[in-house]
């Protein structure tokens, strides 16, 4: 029995090249929340040096000639794509779960080495030619052997997108050349003290004794030891549920009322909301923090943090943005330019199993606020996001012009394209 795992190639780069054809061979970057620094590298991009993490503003002093295409985060066309992809991944294994918005793992029975080539080849073939978007696959005997194979895969142009690790031989080459801070299941903590030891490679690392990664490691590291020795122990899943949802921002410049505060948090509240409706869970606490910017150290400086738990798990938006607003009410301090804010839902059950309060509960208040959340979103999912919206959701800051802004524009996306396959506004049209 062989694992697959199927990771699209610079996923948000490449999801902005579907409709662009021009941008084929030239840089491209996808930058965080407000344009803030870049999240994602086209292939072309890396080979330019552009480091994961640098800021817009060092990437514009770098390349003045725009020779490198820059894009805002277009979360709805990466969702909508990466769903697509999915589908068709799913479509061709007879078994599949969702590891991650660009990853999935498959399941391979019965097939032999050539089989199992053939298979992400095609795979790959498949997915380019319908929806524009490359792939490339590992496969190995267990998922972490997978996802080193589909990093040769992606790396190296002479796997034609697959990579299959199906003997000793191959395994222990691609242990050897394999990185230890790269390894899944080895955090950052763990790489810095593997390399103290002198283990730089997951070769040197899977030639440990058994008995010295147990006293040294947890059961996550013990478990990635046997991976990487061929052993299979981590347990097959479906797509996990969260057990906490953040959501959490950096404004755009410093807020000081906490009216344009309220408006903020109140958005990230619902997103929360909206995420847990996604999964189909309940959050019985919210929680909420506040904090200025500290790399302005002439300003004075707060971070404040406060929750409430809820007397019945719920995921309606109303409720969360209500409890959210008394949240800030309470920690919220005048004379402070705050920068970030972010809400926090937790003690995440299942909503077909709500354990109900006699106090507070009203079954027919709670029937309208459900059906009202599944009119809205079946209306965002249709028009748009954030098409409607409630009331404390509106921003009332203003911007250089003293223009009051809205809340598709409130959060700085300069670089944002458009969303061809979500809405009409958006179609391609043909000449």
């Amino acid at each position: 029995m062989y694992y697959a795992l199927a990771d699209l190639d610079s996923c948000y780069a490449n999801a902005e090249r579907c409709f662009r054809p021009d941008l084929k061979g030239r840089p491209v970057v996808v930058l965080s929340n407000n344009d803030g620094c870049v999240i994602a590298r086209s292939k072309e991009a890396k080979a330019l040096g552009i480091p994961m993490g640098i800021p817009f503003y060092q990437l514009q002093q770098r390349f003045r000639n725009g020779e490198v295409a820059v894009f805002s985060s277009n979360y709805e066309l990466i969702y909508d794509m990466t769903g697509r992809v999915m589908k068709m991944i799913s479509d061709a294994a007879p078994s599949f779960y969702r590891y991650s918005v660009d990853e999935a793992f498959c399941l391979l029975d019965g097939m032999d080495s050539q089989s199992l080539k053939n298979w992400g080849e095609q795979l790959h073939r498949r997915v380019l030619q319908g929806t524009g978007m490359p792939i490339s696959t590992g496969i190995a005997q267990t998922k972490t052997l997978a996802k080193m194979a589909s990093h040769y895969a992606k790396k190296y142009d002479g796997y034609k997108h697959c990579c299959v690790i199906d003997s000793e031989e191959k395994r222990l080459k691609a242990l050897e050349l394999y990185p230890i801070d790269e390894v899944w299941g080895i955090g950052r903590r763990h790489a810095a003290r593997l390399q103290s030891y002198g283990i730089r490679t997951a070769l040197d690392f899977a030639l440990c004794k058994r008995d010295w990664i147990r006293l040294n490691f947890n059961v996550v590291g013990t478990r990635t030891w046997m991976e990487l020795n061929g052993i299979d122990c981590v347990p097959n899943e479906t797509v996990v549920k969260k057990k906490s949802i953040c959501t959490s921002r950096s404004f755009d410049g410093m807020l000081t009322s906490i009216e344009d505060v309220r408006t903020q948090v109140s958005n990230y509240a619902a997103m929360c909301a909206e995420k847990l409706r996604r999964q189909g869970s309940v959050a019985a606490t919210v929680g909420l923090f506040i904090d200025t910017n500290h790399f302005r150290e002439d300003l004075p400086q707060r971070c404040a943090y406060d929750e409430e738990r809820l007397l019945t798990p719920a995921n309606s938006t109303a409720t969360i943005v209500h409890t959210t607003a008394k949240l800030l009410s309470r920690i919220f301090r005048e004379g402070y330019h705050y920068k970030r804010a972010g809400v926090i839902v937790k003690d995440i059950t299942g909503a077909q199993a709500i354990q109900t309060n006699l106090i507070d509960y009203d079954a027919e208040r709670h029937g309208k606020l459900t059906r009202l959340d599944t009119a809205i979103d079946c209306i965002n999912k249709i028009y748009g996001k954030e098409t409607v919206v409630i009331a404390s959701r509106q921003y009332k800051v203003k911007d250089a012009t003293g223009k009051a802004k809205v809340f598709a524009e409130a959060v700085k996306h300069d670089y944002k394209s458009k969303n061809p396959t979500t809405r009409w506004s958006d179609i391609i049209t043909l000449k």
